[in-house]
């Protein structure tokens, strides 16, 4: 018998009974790392299947996580991050993160509003997950009678933007072909479409009133984002305008 190197514990089997150590623990190589790094990414079985799912039937597989079964998908948060990073990298080597014409740019540069606007296209994970918060707002608002609390709604809304950034960053590969405006177009209508189809689909696929409402409550949640970061940019503006002065 010997005692685990951990704990103390004296161990009978394979792993400690206390604290789960392992006896003898594997020999890092490279076969170790690629079964981390997948393991981190939930590659095995999540992320694919969780893609697949959201492809074929968004909200009644969102629907199926939040109620029953949260084995087979990649966790909603991390499958948000991960899109956003793979969007993020595709957008800025093909060039399609500064699509913004040169008078965008002019008047954003005077404003804080414009930093904002940079710090939101370097960091889309975050930046999803804090705009999360006025649309999650809406949709409860719309959907109130459904009974679903916040913190499943921003499930919803994880694995919704998640996809939605998947689906962006296959689109982004045809970007040079495209062109900026045609980009920006699509960019708008696959949002707001996809967003509309998976709320619809995760309260009551059956009404098409449901589907009204789910695209309703993404716009306006959208409208609330947009507000949000320009009285943010103008109160920035405003204060140091008059820190300057003193």
């Amino acid at each position: 018998m010997t005692n685990c190197k951990n704990c103390e514990n004296p161990i009978t089997e394979n792993f400690c009974s206390n604290c789960g150590q392992q006896v003898t623990l594997k020999r890092i190589d490279n076969h170790y790392i690629q079964h981390e790094f997948l393991h981190l990414l939930h590659f095995e079985k999540g992320f694919f299947y969780t893609a697949k799912e959201l492809i074929v039937r968004p909200g009644d597989s969102i629907r199926e996580f939040i109620k029953n079964d949260r084995a087979k998908h990649m966790k909603p948060v991390p499958f948000l991050i991960l899109t956003s990073l793979l969007y993020t990298i595709v957008a800025h080597f093909l060039h399609a993160d500064d699509i913004a014409t040169e008078k965008e740019k002019l008047l954003l540069a005077k404003s804080s509003i414009g930093s904002i606007q940079h710090w939101i296209q370097a960091h889309y994970g975050y930046a999803n997950i804090i705009s999360g918060f006025f649309y999650a707002i809406c949709i409860m608002l719309f959907f109130k009678k459904y009974k679903y609390n916040f913190f499943e709604i921003t499930v919803l809304l994880c694995f919704l933007m998640g996809q939605q950034m998947l689906l962006l960053t296959i689109m982004t590969f045809f970007f040079p072909v495209l062109g900026a405006e045609i980009y920006k177009n699509l960019l708008l209508i696959l949002t707001f479409a996809y967003s509309t189809w998976a709320i619809g689909q995760f309260f009551d696929r059956a009404r098409m009133a449901s589907y009204i409402k789910a695209f309703f409550a993404y716009l306006l949640g959208n409208i609330l984002w947009i507000l949000a970061i320009i009285i943010i940019g103008v109160a920035a503006d405003i204060i140091l305008k008059l820190t300057a002065h003193h």
